[in-house]
């Protein structure tokens, strides 16, 4: 399959300039709110027989960027949140573990020590995250730091500021720039925070714009807003990896990020990943939650369907 990089030369006469950026982001197609919004609710509709939830249950654990981005992150906190990802349920080895830990950079090695030899990716946000208000040697540094320290995915934030003001090229530059930094050592996850895009206008903008610059994944949020994850912007970054892949060749992975926080909502975004752009993408290669309480709740029911019965409040761990 080809990749980001063949996608970026691709587009080179499309991003030569701000004006031939502009024009190509501004001539995709509109969004259409209402069927948009119609279709991801009539997903969500969708019934999931017993063996099916089972399948879906350990298809999400196994999609999770197990998640803590706070001030008051402590080595033992990670170290803590390492063990869950890689162990999530210590009564029953047959639970996956989840894909990754996502952690600041000062964070990483620690992180990284604590999942060694588990196969559990160590994602990192950088680039002046949330905000993403930094100069780009700085976003740079940030960069080089959380891979140095061990991180096998940069979770990078763009500049919202730039992007609404029409500034495209500049926030091309600043991906593009990132992902030569990530090289092949690093999977780059682009995220929008579709909550500030303001229209699904811009969240497709957005979509296409990343995906040209070299992004390996389009994230929606960083969690620290009111809005961040919807199964409508969801399955309007959905369509847009199917349609770049139609165009380009490339696929490109999806994920939602912020308020996913039960199995309820979690097999709601897999019916939108299976029905749009199919079975290609249900694997955490392609596809990923992040999250930090939507684990507990996929445990609880993984535990009913198992034993008939709900466990007490002590059968998972508080984050």
């Amino acid at each position: 399959m080809p990749t980001t990089a063949h996608a970026a030369t691709a587009f080179a006469d499309v991003t030569a300039s701000d004006s031939t950026l502009r024009r190509f982001l501004h001539g995709l197609p509109g969004v259409d709110a209402v069927g948009l919004e119609a279709r991801a609710a009539s997903l969500g509709t969708r019934s999931i027989k017993t063996t099916a939830k089972a399948y879906a249950i350990d298809l999400a654990i196994s999609m999770i960027d197990l998640t803590t981005l706070e001030g008051a992150d402590t080595p033992g906190k990670v170290r803590a949140l390492a063990a869950k990802a890689v162990n999530p349920d210590p009564t029953d080895r047959s639970t996956p573990t989840t894909a990754a830990v996502c952690v600041y950079p000062d964070m990483v090695a620690t992180a990284k020590a604590a999942v060694q030899g588990s196969g559990v990716k160590v994602a990192s946000v950088a680039t002046a995250f949330p905000a993403g208000r930094a100069a780009l040697p700085v976003k740079i540094a940030d960069t080089a730091d959380a891979i140095a320290a061990g991180a096998d995915e940069i979770d990078m934030v763009i500049d919202r500021g730039a992007f609404l003001a029409g500034r495209y090229l500049e926030v091309y530059e600043q991906i593009a720039a990132v992902k030569v930094e990530c090289g092949d050592r690093a999977r780059l996850k682009v995220i929008f925070e579709t909550g500030e895009l303001s229209t699904y206008d811009n969240i497709r903008r957005a979509s296409w714009l990343g995906m040209m610059a070299g992004a390996d994944f389009i994230k929606t949020s960083t969690g620290k807003v009111a809005v961040n994850a919807t199964p409508a912007n969801t399955l309007l970054m959905l369509e847009a990896v199917r349609d770049f892949r139609a165009q380009t060749g490339v696929q490109i992975g999806v994920k939602p990020a912020g308020g996913i926080r039960n199995t309820k909502e979690a097999i709601k975004f897999l019916v939108l990943v299976n029905e749009t752009v199919g079975e290609d993408w249900l694997d955490n290669h392609w596809f990923r939650f992040g999250a930090s309480s939507l684990l507990n709740d996929l445990l609880m029911q993984r535990q009913k369907l198992a034993t008939g019965h709900y466990s007490g409040p002590d059968y998972v761990t508080v984050d």
